[in-house]
């Protein structure tokens, strides 16, 4: 079994929408937090900086389970479903305690921000990426 990024994002007051409930939009914002925290802190602290050079999304999915409420954290986890030459895909999971409330999945795309073009993954990005890859069925 591949190994998963965990990471708990606290809610905020502007997730909420008028239903009590965190906004579909802010699910993706809230996803996005556990990917910086993947790619920046975690890759930083195994020795690896590239991936600050630049990451684009090229696709989102999203399947909304249960309305998340606001109040505690919710835990993300993520692993890649996919890794390809110069493409990644990640896929989480959103627990809102025990309970599975989203299920998403990512495209993402090594990027040269200098230069404004995509780029291959690298061997040390490839050697990160590897533990937390894992075949998954579709959405």
């Amino acid at each position: 079994m591949a190994q998963r990024f965990v990471h708990d994002v606290v809610l905020r007051w502007s997730d909420m929408d008028a239903y009590g409930h965190v906004n579909n939009a802010r699910f993706l914002t809230l996803y996005e937090e556990a990917r910086v925290a993947m790619f920046f802190v975690g890759a930083r602290a195994a020795g690896l900086a590239s991936f600050e050079e630049g990451i684009v999304i090229a696709r989102h999915e999203v399947d909304y389970l249960r309305p998340v409420d606001y109040g505690d954290p919710v835990r993300i986890e993520m692993w890649v479903s996919s890794l390809r030459a110069a493409a990644f895909t990640v896929d989480y999971e959103m627990f809102d305690g025990a309970v599975l409330a989203s299920r998403a999945r990512s495209v993402c795309v090594p990027y040269n921000l200098a230069n404004a073009h995509p780029r291959r993954l690298t061997a040390p990005e490839r050697d990160f990426l590897s533990p937390y890859l894992a075949e998954t069925e579709s959405m």
